[in-house]
């Protein structure tokens, strides 16, 4: 009995000192795990993690710190750098607007601000105007010298900015100057894509927004543009002349005088019965002293007697209304314009000449005011082409060729092609230019009537655009082109684009006298 109870004994001892052994275990297991560090993120999230510290502390840099104030000429400036996605430089001049130009491809994009004009450097040019010819030099060295301490400090401020995020974040000081060196790295890396990407040419190609009156006397005539080489120094000068002259003279917008060596020709389409559209015209026509008007159809929209009172107002935009039908546009509409004083309507590929230029049409071959598909359609429209085409072949072969020829859709229009240097259409209610296979340049104008009724049908409505095309009054060959966009309904916004083609840009080879290079003749396998 003694030894039974002796064994339990034993056994129990052995079981509570097990227990104790298992519990003491559980505990440092918890202790352990609890005093444990979270697992560390991979490289992959790290690197996440710093390059967001460095492109949030490099924008609030430059936020706080990236501006300079400089003398320009006779205004003074604000220069920022800005984060881009695009790049390009952004030329804000208050009250008129802004001037956007392509000027390089890079994430950041130049500021410019006009702050005000000082009214002692202005009286000063206005009191001496021969010191205007040296305002050039002046110009590109206060540029020069502003952009030179914009990099310096644009530099300070985006390694600041960067260190003093990581030091909040990471509270290493190591990591800190790591994503410091990181920004900066970034920052030469952005500037050497600016520089490699740069186009001092951009300038002849701006974007203005803003007042639209005001926009031809910032962006000049074309006749003037082309023939400018030495471009980022003059016309930048060019630009301050005439900010100073608009600030210091008159609070008027200045007047726009073209180089009366140009022929321009204002490109209107798809007005749909829009009666706004007329004062845009008139407006145009006196802004610009365009030499005459071409429309390219569908000016209204049912083409029914009824609606030809609407046309009326043609007679007094003050100037030559050249037009061609439109798809919306019936016979009794054609028949009611030909009655219109000063209108010339274009058919069947018969030329006139208007304000110096050779103008030869055809109009739309169907007639479908309910936007119905009917079939054949597009192969009616390329026999009407190639119908306008033989009569622009007839032309040329009797010594009379056209300058200018109009169809409503763009399918008509490109069976001319190699026949004649331009071609303009409409129909598609958005701008387009291409130059086609044999040499002939397509213009596709937009709604200048901003699709009428149809401007509500989509979430925005539809712009409101036209275009100022400017011709040689001696080779009469296209210059450059100036693309309008108006907000459409409701909307105040103004755009002004400068285009130039191929053969007048910077460092192009122009033919002999400037001019533009004809149109390859296409071989001759049409039927009329």
């Amino acid at each position: 009995m003694a030894r039974v109870t002796t064994a339990v004994l034993h056994v129990l001892d052995r079981t509570r000192k097990t227990t104790h052994c298992l519990v003491r275990r559980r505990r440092a297991r918890r202790t352990a795990t609890a005093v444990e560090p979270a697992a560390r993120p991979g490289p992959w999230a790290r690197a996440l993690g710093l390059t967001a510290v460095v492109l949030s502390g490099a924008w609030l840099g430059l936020l706080v710190v990236g501006d300079v104030r400089v003398p320009v000429g006779p205004m003074d400036t604000t220069m920022t750098l800005r984060p881009s996605v695009t790049g390009g430089t952004k030329i804000n001049i208050s009250p008129l607007g802004a001037l956007r130009l392509d000027s390089h491809v890079a994430p950041v994009r130049l500021d410019v601000n006009v702050d005000q004009l000082d009214p002692e450097r202005a009286q000063a040019l206005v009191d001496h105007p021969e010191r205007l010819s040296g305002l050039q030099d002046e110009v590109a060295g206060d540029v020069a010298r502003g952009a030179l301490d914009l990099a310096v400090r644009s530099g300070v401020a985006v390694v600041v900015g960067a260190t003093a995020l990581g030091l909040a974040v990471y509270r290493r000081p190591r990591r800190a100057l790591g994503a410091g060196g990181l920004a900066l790295a970034l920052l030469l890396a952005s500037g050497g894509t600016a520089y490699a990407t740069w186009k001092p040419d951009s300038v002849l190609e701006p974007k203005f927004s803003g007042l639209l009156s005001s926009a031809p006397s910032l962006v000049g005539d074309a006749r003037s543009i082309v023939t400018e080489f030495d471009v980022y120094q003059k016309e930048l000068a060019r630009l301050v002349t005439n900010v100073t002259k608009l600030y210091d003279v008159t609070s008027t917008l200045p007047a726009y005088r073209p180089d009366p060596s140009t022929i321009r020709v204002l490109h209107v389409s798809d007005i749909h019965l829009n009666p706004a559209s007329w004062k845009i015209i008139a407006s145009l026509v006196e802004q610009y002293e365009v030499s005459v008007i071409v429309d390219s159809g569908d000016t209204m929209d049912h083409g029914s007697a009824a609606e030809n009172a609407f046309l009326d107002p043609i007679e007094d935009l003050g100037a030559p209304y050249v037009w061609v039908r439109g798809n919306h546009d019936s016979m009794e509409t054609q028949r009611y314009l030909k009655r219109l004083k000063n209108v010339h309507v274009l058919d069947d590929g018969a030329a006139r000449t208007v304000a110096g230029l050779r103008f030869a049409g055809i109009g739309d071959p169907q007639f479908t005011p309910d936007r119905d598909q009917r079939p054949g359609a597009e192969a009616s429209q390329e026999l009407a082409g190639a119908r306008l085409a033989s009569a622009l072949s007839d032309q040329r072969a009797a010594g009379t060729p056209v300058d200018v020829t109009v169809a409503h859709e763009p399918s008509a229009a490109r069976e001319v092609d190699g026949e004649v240097p331009l071609v303009l259409a409409g129909h598609v209610h958005h701008e387009d230019t291409e130059v086609m296979k044999y040499g002939t340049r397509l213009r596709v104008e937009g709604s200048t009537g901003g699709s009428g009724l149809r401007a509500v049908e989509g979430e925005y409505p539809d712009p409101i655009q036209a275009s100022i095309l400017y011709f040689d009054r001696g080779t009469r060959h296209l210059q450059a082109w100036d693309e309008i966009e108006l907000g459409g309904l409701g909307l105040t916004t103004a755009e002004v684009s400068r285009h130039l083609p191929e053969e007048n840009q910077p460092g192009a080879d122009p033919s002999p006298g400037g001019t533009s290079p004809s149109p390859s003749t296409r071989p001759a396998t049409r039927t009329p």
